[in-house]
């Protein structure tokens, strides 16, 4: 796999190369307002490449240049530098209606007169295509996103997901060769947006089209992505798999942003073998992988997951990283227990403890604990 620059200094991984180009391509694209006189950089230099039939999504907070993004690559802003390519063609001054793409937007913008299958087959309509196709075609689209049986109602006697869903077959039918979405699922309630987000995946596993997917909810993207680009102030902080994301962050960013995450910090006092050592005080240390890259004295930034860490009355035994502390919140969150530990230095540690097989809380606030966790559990960030 090659590599491509997102940024000053971070490297991120190319779409997976399989002998055909990518399905779209940003090269070195910036987007500059100008805002009460002064030029604003939302998008600074972001390259990155998205494989044929990949789900991929752009991830970050408001203002972080996600959406400029997609909407150059919708072809609904022009990069103030850079090239937009689709599918190896530059599609850069390429109107949006000249672009083999369709969008997903939030409001859906569904025609409340017409019914389902009006709506769907609009676009197909307004194409001159013949009714015999037409027919077949919805069909088939209503078939994968399950609205068969609904094609005579009207948007407003359908639930926000099936609205959704309809949105969804719209823009489908015409078989464009990618889908951009918008937070699509914003509008929705917590159990139906979780619901669509598999629902999502399997229709883009269906269809085996591109899908491009904005969001700012790190859950939406680690349930449906084969990759994501996490963004921040206009720049791609990393791009990689999910997995890869969450387990080895690549800045101190992207560890605050996905998920929860404890971050730490300490001076390397020795290295044994491949393990840095951190320590803490007499009983207190905390191990780190080296990879070659630590020396003793060396200051390190780490993090660890929550969910990585054992919470326990006694003293931990074994190679592990032990630190101590005072328990100052207990949250029940009914799969697991959420504890906030406060070290001796002030530094403050989240704990999530499941509840398997009706356990009890381990401890309550107040109560002096040990916290401990495997060497590999904590990852430096570079």
């Amino acid at each position: 796999m090659t590599e491509i620059q997102a940024g000053p200094g971070a490297a991120v991984a190319a779409a997976p190369v399989s002998g055909d180009v990518p399905a779209i391509e940003l090269d070195h694209v910036v987007k500059e307002y100008v805002s009460h006189g002064e030029v604003v950089r939302a998008v600074k230099g972001v390259s990155l490449a998205i494989a044929e039939g990949e789900f991929f999504s752009l991830l970050g907070p408001s203002g972080c240049g996600k959406t400029t993004s997609m909407r150059m690559i919708a072809g609904f802003e022009d990069p103030t530098q850079g090239v937009v390519r689709l599918h190896g063609e530059d599609v850069t001054s390429v109107p949006p209606n000249k672009r083999d793409i369709n969008m997903v937007f939030q409001s859906y913008a569904l025609f409340p007169h017409m019914n389902v299958w009006d709506n769907v087959a609009f676009g197909l309509k307004r194409k001159k295509v013949p009714d015999a196709e037409i027919k077949r075609r919805v069909g088939e689209i209503l078939e994968v996103v399950d609205l068969v049986g609904r094609e005579k109602r009207r948007p407003k006697e359908m639930s926000g997901g099936q609205q959704q869903r309809v949105a969804l077959a719209r823009a489908l039918v015409n078989r464009p060769r990618a889908l951009l979405l918008d937070e699509p699922l914003g509008a929705l309630d917590l159990k139906l947006r979780q619901a669509m987000q598999i629902e999502l995946k399997r229709i883009q596993r269906e269809v085996g089209i591109t899908f491009v997917y904005v969001t700012h909810d790190q859950s939406e993207a680690l349930t449906m992505s084969d990759r994501i680009a996490v963004m921040n102030d206009g720049l791609v902080e990393q791009l990689a798999e999910p997995r890869e994301i969450y387990e080895r962050p690549a800045s101190k960013f992207v560890a605050g942003f996905i998920g929860t995450s404890n971050l730490l910090s300490g001076t390397v006092q020795q290295i044994t073998g491949d393990t840095a050592v951190l320590a803490l005080g007499a009983s207190d240390r905390i191990l780190v992988p080296a990879d070659g890259a630590l020396a003793a004295g060396a200051s390190v930034d780490l993090t660890v997951r929550p969910e990585k860490i054992k919470i326990a009355k006694d003293q931990p035994e074994g190679d592990l990283s032990v630190v101590r502390g005072t328990v100052s919140e207990v949250v029940y969150l009914g799969t697991y227990n959420s504890y906030v530990v406060r070290l001796g230095d002030g530094a403050e540690i989240t704990v999530f403890e499941q509840n398997a097989n009706d356990s009890t809380i381990t401890a309550e606030r107040g109560d002096a604990v040990w916290l401990s966790w495997q060497p590999w559990h904590s990852y430096a960030l570079r």
